[in-house]
């Protein structure tokens, strides 16, 4: 016998509870994510588990991370309504839609012209107007629109690069994964103060690898 179908108010009380579960409880960022439908974000055979807090691929061998990373990742940023934010890494969009609803801008960059051509179209589909999305390479930034408030980084490099720092706003905040790609990564968080630079762990995570260049599509 199977199970009933969950109402959309009942998924959506599941999908929160669990972003509480696993630490996510800034009431703003949890706001963001219920107003955020991830299901636009996530394409074909892996649609019907968009709602499951758990990572799924999408197309240029790229991922979807699981909501309570995206979540733990958007409230160590400390977002507020004035900030100008720089996503490195944009995949499918979700993280990039979550940004938009916390901060004034959001700039995110693909190496891959797949991706940011159909993140676009869910943006405007979802009539999200704070966000330009770009082919470039990642890793060196955006350094016509720096400095940046805040900046994410959704694809592990084995130190923070260096041109990221540079485009960081003094007092503004970074947070991406570092470490070996095939190795365990960690969160960090890296403030920038007039002193110079101040690094919290956060905890272990796995992402793809903060390539350089532009992907074969690019």
């Amino acid at each position: 016998m199977t199970e009933p179908a969950l109402s959309e108010a009942e998924r959506k009380m599941q999908f929160l509870y669990a972003l509480r579960s696993k630490g996510v409880t800034d009431a703003r960022v949890l706001g963001a994510m219920e107003k955020v439908d991830r299901g636009p974000f996530v394409k074909g055979i892996f649609a019907q588990r968009a709602y499951e807090d758990m990572p799924l691929p999408i197309v240029c061998g790229q991922t979807i991370s699981q909501p309570s990373v995206v979540g733990l990742m958007t409230q160590a940023l400390e977002i507020s309504p004035r900030d100008k934010v720089l996503e490195i890494g944009t995949g499918s969009g979700y993280q990039a839609a979550i940004l938009s609803k916390l901060a004034r801008r959001v700039y995110t960059i693909d190496r891959h012209r797949r991706l940011v051509v159909e993140a676009r179209a869910v943006f405007d589909e979802l009539k999200m107007t704070n966000i330009t999305a770009l082919v470039a390479d990642g890793s060196f930034g955006l350094a016509e629109q720096a400095p940046f408030d805040r900046i994410i980084v959704t694809a592990a490099a084995e130190d923070p690069p260096g041109p990221l720092l540079a485009q960081l706003k003094e007092g503004g905040i970074m947070v991406l994964p570092v470490g070996q790609s095939d190795a365990v990564q960690h969160l960090i968080r890296v403030r920038k103060t007039a002193e110079g630079l101040e690094y919290d762990e956060m905890r272990a995570v796995r992402f793809v690898p903060l390539l350089e260049g532009l992907g074969k599509d690019g």
